[in-house]
């Protein structure tokens, strides 16, 4: 079960950042102004991509608190990178943003990471 949560944890990351960019990208820039600026930022919260993003991010929440229930710390934290790999894919995908050798080095070196850092550990 703990294996869950921080697959909930992860998926739920990921879906959070793909709706934010999402809703973002629909909204435009900054307006430029602190105050303009501010009021913008403030009704990003209103989109429903944006607002979903963000429910997103505390349900992923509650499911890292109950994987830290389950496992340690330095076990767990190292799963999260994974959201690294889902997001860089996504964001292809979805956003067709420009997947280029250098991320997918830069995300082969994260797994690397994720699965030395894990050997021994549980």
């Amino acid at each position: 079960m703990g294996y869950l949560f921080i697959l909930g944890t992860v998926l739920t990351t990921v879906y959070g950042q793909i709706a934010i960019k999402w809703g973002v990208s629909q909204r435009g820039g900054l307006p430029g102004g602190a105050w303009d600026n501010a009021m913008f930022l403030f009704g990003l919260v209103f989109d429903p991509w944006i607002f979903s993003g963000l429910l997103a991010a505390f349900v992923g929440a509650l499911f890292w608190l109950a994987a830290l229930t389950r496992f340690q710390l330095s076990f767990a934290y190292p799963f999260m990178s994974l959201s690294f790999v889902l997001v860089l894919v996504l964001s292809a995908l979805v956003l067709h943003e420009p997947l280029n050798i250098h991320k997918i080095a830069g995300v082969a070196l994260i797994v690397a990471g994720i699965v030395v850092s894990s050997r021994g550990l549980g």
